[in-house]
């Protein structure tokens, strides 16, 4: 049982410590994976950014995950009876959204370029793992040099389905027994978009003081 997205931070950041100083970037999950990506980021001494991606849901179920879907790019996992009407119906939304968060967050930043550099990917949990499933492998088109999934709790069906695509997995708990990622936190509410705007710029201003002592 975790405290909060803070202190799961922490317990991560110690199993990620060659890492520091890497020519690597942390990409946070918004909104809750960015509380334990900042953690980290300042751990690390690396630069974080938003992964600016989003699941497709399935027709019938819009919380099971059939694939991911970035800016520019998407992945979708086959699926029987799923018109491809439906699909383009889905990006075009989903397309919407990512640019008012791009917009809200980043403001008119471009997206980092992840080619060549070691990716941790950061949110604070998985249970069916389909959506970060989707994300990888959007991700993977930009020709990164390795990608980290780094999680504070994961279901074992996840751990198992994730391990196929990304390059290493790194959590603090796998249980037998798996209720959701909310169960595992003593506080988890939902962020709120400034709290997420007050942590990225806590963490770009640590970044670029460091830059400057470098």
């Amino acid at each position: 049982m975790f405290k909060d997205r803070l202190e799961a931070g922490h317990l991560l950041s110690d199993k990620l410590k060659k890492y520091r100083n890497s020519n690597g970037v942390v990409l946070a999950v918004p909104r809750g994976g960015v509380p334990v990506a900042s953690v980290i980021a300042k751990e690390l001494s690396l630069p974080i950014e938003l992964v600016l991606t989003k699941k497709i849901g399935h027709p019938n179920n819009k919380e099971y995950a059939i694939g991911a879907a970035s800016l520019t790019d998407y992945f979708v996992i086959p699926h029987e009876n799923i018109p491809e009407k439906y699909v383009e119906d889905e990006l075009k939304n989903i397309r919407v959204r990512l640019h008012e968060m791009q917009q809200l967050f980043m403001g008119n930043k471009p997206p980092v370029n992840i080619k060549g550099k070691i990716v941790i990917l950061v949110d604070d949990g998985v249970a069916t793992g389909n959506t970060l499933l989707g994300t990888i492998r959007v991700l993977k088109k930009n020709s990164p040099k390795k990608i980290i999934i780094a999680v504070p709790v994961a279901s074992e069906s996840a751990i198992k389905k994730l391990s196929a695509e990304a390059d290493e997995i790194v959590t603090n708990l796998i249980p037998k027994e798996f209720y959701g990622v909310g169960a595992f936190y003593e506080n988890f509410e939902q962020l709120e978009d400034e709290e997420v705007l007050t942590y990225l710029y806590a963490s770009k201003k640590l970044s670029t003081a460091s830059n400057k002592n470098v």
